[in-house]
């Protein structure tokens, strides 16, 4: 479905709120009470009052992802798998240039989900036979990172160079790994931030954007960066990798996927940088981190 395209323009939080009430207006939703979830690769807004969340993607470029999204979570909750779930509405829709999409809006406990419930759903899904007509994409790890980097209008020319050089050799490290794990669906962003906790105490995956068929050892390694930059402890990595059945940080191949890790989780931010003075801090302290890799990591989360 169809509502309006416009040129692409800087996707900044006024023009998703644009996007937002353009969408709300051509499928009868009541804007009034919107607040703005989080601003990403996607901007994410919740309708209180509707009961929905609207999902705005940055441009037409990424449609397929989008599709897919909505395509996995009916996947995934036919499966048994507690997950999101799209509104009853024809999507998605393509709104100034943004796909769009309108999801359930989950009640929210407004307690975290545990690195043991993240465990546990990764197990199950990875257990999952992923049907024919599916057709999930082949991972590729390192999806947008050059774009951003072309993209943005923050970096100098060196900083520029330097991610691209990057990106080259981790991709050839990447495709020179020999993985141990059985090949599955993967969630591609499998942190515990993508799991609600409901009132009713369920666990409920949600943000199915990078969802692709590959190595189970990208969804264990996101977790596993985040210990290693200093958010969350030991202990409870280690409950994690008990609880799923393999310690990736044990792998030798780790230090590929880590390294990715940190300049995806760098791109992504950066792509923020003027919205906000902090970002823009943190995004300099990682550059500083990617430039030097044995220095200790003390990064912000966002």
């Amino acid at each position: 479905m169809t509502v309006s395209q416009t040129p692409s323009i800087p996707f900044t939080t006024a023009e998703a709120l644009a996007t937002l009430h353009e969408t709300c207006e051509s499928t009868g939703l009541d804007s009034q009470d919107a607040r703005l979830i989080r601003l990403g690769e996607n901007a994410l807004f919740a309708l209180p009052a509707e009961q929905v969340v609207v999902r705005i993607a940055r441009s037409v470029e990424v449609l397929d992802d989008v599709h897919k999204e909505v395509a996995v979570s009916a996947w995934l909750n036919d499966s048994g798998i507690p997950a999101a779930r799209t509104t009853a509405h024809d999507q998605p829709l393509i709104v100034r240039g943004h796909p769009v999409t309108l999801w359930h809006l989950i009640p929210d406990s407004g307690s975290s989900a545990t690195l043991d419930d993240l465990a546990g759903v990764l197990r199950e899904l990875h257990g999952l036979a992923v049907p024919a007509d599916l057709e999930l994409p082949a991972m590729d790890i390192l999806s947008r990172v050059s774009e951003r980097i072309n993209a943005a209008s923050v970096l100098t020319d060196e900083d520029r160079d330097f991610l691209l050089t990057r990106r080259h050799e981790l991709q050839c490290a990447y495709d020179a790994l020999a993985f141990p794990l059985t090949p599955c669906a993967v969630h591609g962003d499998a942190h515990n931030e993508n799991l609600i906790r409901t009132v009713d105490g369920r666990v409920l995956l949600i943000d199915f954007e990078r969802f692709a068929f590959g190595p189970p050892e990208t969804d264990l390694a996101v977790t596993a960066i985040e210990h290693t930059v200093g958010w969350g402890t030991r202990t409870e990595y280690d409950r994690f990798a008990e609880r799923y059945g393999f310690d990736v940080l044990a792998w030798k191949g780790y230090s590929v996927l880590r390294d990715i890790n940190e300049l995806k989780m760098t791109t992504w931010l950066m792509q923020n940088v003027n919205e906000d003075a902090a970002i823009a801090r943190e995004f300099r302290n990682r550059m500083n981190s990617l430039r030097n890799p044995d220095a200790p990591r003390r990064w912000r989360a966002f």
